[in-house]
């Protein structure tokens, strides 16, 4: 089950925001396992990364709603939120839209759990506004400076897309299979970009426009996010997978540079932790959270 909300973020754009749960079993009441069965439950916002949509944490999301109010954001630009090639694609403005969803939504002090582009918007509002943050989780983003040649990289590969595909078979296929950036077969990754494609009149598209998603990654690569870590003050956990684009040496130094910082690894796992491996992500995260959110 997933029940939709709107939210407004900076400059007026409208987002959707989700909040999923397990479907209530044949002959029980209808209110178990809904989202919202515990009002005044502590908040969890989850903001997924570049290209990524809120579906992305519906395991996660489930998981947590027994006993906390989980939502998953689509972030400006991703999923069923606005588009607007006119909008602002700024760090701030997506900053401002994890702001203004958890004062509209009333999770605050909320936890945020961030996966890659989402952890650093993450942990930028906690450095910006410590009062909305009880706790945090990073999970595969770095704060050094990733540069220019990356940038370069990321717009080669778009371009190498074959699209529209046929199918979502087909979509499957070349992003766990065919795609030049993966190492070994992964069907988890081929599931992950099936769930950010739409049916076109000439066959499956992003539902993101590939340029916005470049003028999105233009915002943070050119940079280091090292000061902005150092001012996050609420406990916050560092999570890498062991395979993923987080080197362990890196994870490490952010963990001493936070100054409530802990680390955390999801073995056998890349950068798709969450959605590849929910039941090892769980067990990561899981005491975290517990502690974090006054289990």
């Amino acid at each position: 089950m997933a029940r939709r909300i709107d939210v407004t973020g900076a400059g007026g754009l409208r987002l959707a925001a989700w909040e999923f749960a397990d479907p209530p079993k044949p002959g029980s009441d209808p209110a178990e396992g809904r989202a919202d069965a515990r009002p005044g439950a502590p908040g969890v916002l989850l903001l997924h990364g570049l290209m990524g949509r809120a579906s992305h944490w519906a395991s996660t999301a489930r998981w947590l709603a027994a006993r906390h109010r989980a939502v998953a954001l689509d972030q400006r630009g991703h999923g069923q939120s606005e588009k607007d090639p006119e909008a602002a694609y700024t760090r701030e403005a997506y900053v401002e839209d994890a702001e203004g969803a958890l004062e509209q939504l009333g999770l605050a002090p909320a936890v945020l759990v961030g996966h890659a582009m989402g952890a650093l918007t993450a942990w930028q509002l906690a450095a910006k506004r410590p009062d909305l943050v009880r706790g945090l989780i990073i999970c595969d983003m770095r704060a050094s400076a990733l540069g220019a040649a990356s940038q370069r990289e990321w717009a080669q590969w778009f371009r190498a897309w074959p699209v529209p595909f046929a199918t979502l078979a087909d979509v499957g296929k070349w992003f766990g299979e065919d795609d030049p950036w993966v190492e070994r077969p992964s069907p988890a990754r081929g599931a992950f970009y099936a769930e950010v494609m739409h049916e076109s009149a000439d066959g499956w598209r992003p539902v993101f426009e590939p340029e916005q998603m470049l003028r999105t990654r233009e915002s943070w690569v050119y940079d280091a996010h090292w000061e902005e870590l150092a001012q996050v003050r609420c406990p916050t956990l560092v999570v890498r997978g062991v395979d993923g684009e987080l080197g362990r040496a890196e994870a490490q130094e952010m963990v001493r540079v936070l100054p409530a910082g802990e680390y955390a690894e999801v073995p056998d796992a890349g950068h798709l932790a969450h959605y590849d491996l929910p039941g090892a992500w769980r067990e990561a995260v899981g005491p975290f959270l517990d502690q974090a959110l006054g289990d």
